[in-house]
């Protein structure tokens, strides 16, 4: 097992390390091995440590749990540019390294398990989705706008609902089989499909026919 390297930092940094190498543990071992002493190992520590910055396993575990839904939706958050690209570019994101890989399916299974049975971990997952769901609301929002189209707050709501199951499942294919789809073939999937949700074309005809 690969240790990582711990140096002297500030705090944040510190605590940053420790969750980092527990989710290098979760990745190897599942949540059960994760264990207070395996941390410990992978980063190179003592596990008295690692209780000097988390009360317990378990918090140091919802720590990790927030690191990851925070990767799994940070770069989709910030996508610039003109409503249309935005939208396009959110949904890319979502279907693509690095948020659909194996290490990312592997941490999300480990926590999904326990999300039902931990208020805790229940909580982050809830507010993750949550934060997740408003973004795309706000990019079909801006989207609908700018094409004269009905971008209520009802309408949107249930559009991000919907668009965000499609996009949950593609990326759960992507990450379990990757190898048996074609180059972009799940992006172009999702576009074509949000297309017919929407009743409108989120790339230009030209281009979008030519991917067909």
């Amino acid at each position: 097992m690969a240790r990582r390297t711990f140096h002297r930092a500030p705090e944040a940094e510190r605590r940053h390390d420790l969750i980092e190498a527990t989710l290098d543990c979760i990745a190897e071992y599942g949540l059960q091995g994760a264990t207070v002493r395996q941390i410990a190992i992978k980063a190179g520590v003592t596990a008295g440590l690692i209780r000097h910055y988390f009360q317990s396993k378990e918090h140091i575990l919802q720590e990790a749990y927030r690191l990851v839904i925070a990767r799994l939706t940070e770069k989709a958050e910030r996508v610039t540019g003109d409503p249309e690209t935005r939208l396009r570019d959110f949904i890319v994101i979502n279907l693509t390294e690095p948020v659909a890989n194996s290490r990312s399916l592997s941490l999300w299974a480990s926590f999904i398990s326990r999300v039902s049975v931990d208020p805790e971990l229940a909580a982050i997952h809830r507010e993750g989705y949550l934060s997740f769901r408003n973004a795309l609301e706000s990019l079909l929002a801006d989207f609908l706008a700018a094409r004269g189209a009905d971008a209520s707050p009802e309408r949107c709501r249930k559009l991000a609902i919907a668009v965000n199951g499609l996009l949950d499942g593609l990326w759960l294919e992507g990450c379990l089989a990757g190898e048996l789809f074609g180059e972009s073939e799940l992006v172009e999937v999702a576009l074509t499909s949000i297309e017919t949700l929407l009743g409108l074309p989120l790339r230009p005809v030209d281009a979008a026919s030519a991917d067909r």
